[in-house]
Formats: structure tokens, C-alpha cells, sequence
């Protein structure tokens, strides 16, 4: 998949080598770039203002909650979303009441894995925002699965809390998902409706999708949430690689 390296990143740690591991897990998603401190930090944002912070917490001297007031008391900074890297302690008893522009907080100790899944899907939504920003169509953009994934773009969606129409075409084939407030509503693809629709949809690998805000969802055919339905679609092609597997081995036998 073609990362969203319009979405720039900057990554604050004053850990050597926290720093460089969490450049390399987030470079083939975004335009990643490095400050060793909260005060390299404040003067590379104000210089070129990133899309989002990745800011541990507790740095020596100028630290994550000093950079964080000193961001939003900047009008040219104010508005850029972070992300907290700090101890579960700090967190709750320091961190919880920065609200305002914090996208998530991430408890330390952490596995890279996991960090770079949740930063992913910030970084999508800011893709998706910018495509929107850039749409030919007022409330219309346009993009390839090669791009963002019907995963995705569907959690984009409802992180965003969009209501839309996104219609995606593969191989003649065409579906469209509609969204209320970030939940998926809707889906039709052929004969199939609701969520065999969804779960069918997701397995495309590539093709070209467009999503249009102007239009909302007539009818209700889904019950679960959009997060419910993609761990459920996730469940199903998991059952069904396993399944593949299991004849393929009966064959071999």
C-alpha cells in the first residue's frame, strides 16, 4: 500500500534509541521526522508545523505537558493534534485532562506494533481529511485502495464520525457504504445487503473508491458499529485462511 506521505509526523523522545525504533516502525505510513527534546521540538513545529506530535511525556527539563502548553498558546500551533507517550501513572493523574487536541494516550511500556497500528489510524483520517481539502468536487474525493484500504478508510470514517457515501469499484464490481455519524449503515454490492455486503467489500485488494459527503444513508440495514463489523470481517477472513489451510493440507495428505 502507497503510504500517506503527505501526512508529516514529528516524533519527540529524548531516548536515543526509543526515537530511532519509533522512526523506522512509522516511516512506510507517513513523512516521519525527529526531535531529541521538548525544546528541538517547539522550534521545528513553530518552524514548519507538522500534521501530528508523537511526544513521550517525561523529558528532562522541557517536557511533553511544557511543549503541549506551549503549542496551544500559539495560534499557528494550536490546532495540531498529539499523541502522549507516558506511564500509565502519569496518564491518569497528569494527563487525562489535556483533552483538547489529544488524539490518544499510549501507556508505556508499549509494543511497537501496536503504537504504530493506533498511530496509523490517525494518520489515515488526516489523509483523508487533506484529500477532501484537495477534492475537485465540493464533498467529493476520489482515491485507489492502493492508497488506504477499505479498513481504512472505514475507520477514518468513524473516527471522523463522517456521514457519507463511499462507493468502492473493483473489477466491474461496485459497492457502496453509507455512514451516519461515523457508523456504517448501509451497504449494498450486487445482491448482497448489509453486513454480507461489508464483508465481502473489505476482502478487495485494490480498485478505486470515491466518497461523497453530500450524500447520507436512507435506510438502515446494519446493527453493528463500524468497529464491530470490520473485527467481525477481520474474524472471517482469519476463519477462512484457516480453513484454506486445513484442505490444503488434506490434499497434500
Amino acid at each position: 500500500m502507497t503510504p500517506a506521505k503527505d501526512v508529516r509526523v514529528l516524533v519527540v523522545d529524548d531516548n536515543a534509541l526509543i526515537l530511532d525504533l519509533l522512526m523506522k516502525g512509522l516511516a512506510p505510513h507517513c513523512d516521519v521526522r525527529a526531535a531529541a527534546d521538548g525544546a528541538d521540538a517547539l522550534v521545528k513545529i513553530l518552524d514548519d508545523p507538522p500534521d501530528l506530535i508523537l511526544c513521550d511525556y517525561r523529558m528532562p527539563g522541557f517536557d511533553g505537558r511544557h511543549l503541549y502548553e506551549k503549542i496551544r498558546a500559539r495560534q499557528q500551533s494550536r490546532h495540531i493534534p498529539l499523541i502522549f507517550l507516558a506511564s500509565r501513572s502519569d496518564i491518569e493523574e497528569r494527563l487525562r485532562p489535556l483533552s483538547e487536541g489529544v488524539e490518544e494516550f499510549i501507556a508505556k511500556p508499549f509494543f511497537l506494533k501496536d503504537l504504530v497500528r493506533r498511530t496509523k489510524k490517525v494518520i489515515d483520517r488526516l489523509h483523508l481529511e487533506k484529500l477532501q481539502n484537495r477534492a475537485v468536487r465540493p464533498g467529493v474525493i476520489q482515491g485507489r485502495l492502493e492508497e488506504m484500504s477499505i479498513l481504512d478508510l472505514m475507520q477514518s470514517l468513524e473516527m471522523g464520525q463522517k456521514s457519507c457515501r463511499l462507493t468502492v469499484r473493483h473489477n466491474g464490481d461496485v459497492c457502496e457504504l453509507f455512514f451516519s455519524s461515523g457508523q456504517c449503515a448501509d451497504a449494498k454490492l450486487g445482491a448482497a445487503e448489509g453486513e454480507e455486503a461489508v464483508y465481502q467489500v473489505v476482502r478487495w485488494p485494490a480498485g478505486e473508491f470515491e466518497i461523497d459527503f453530500n450524500s447520507a444513508p436512507g435506510r438502515a440495514t446494519i446493527s453493528r458499529t463500524t468497529t464491530g463489523l470490520l473485527m467481525e470481517a477481520l474474524r472471517l477472513m482469519d476463519e477462512g485462511q484457516r480453513d484454506n489451510a486445513t484442505e490444503g493440507v488434506e490434499a497434500k495428505g
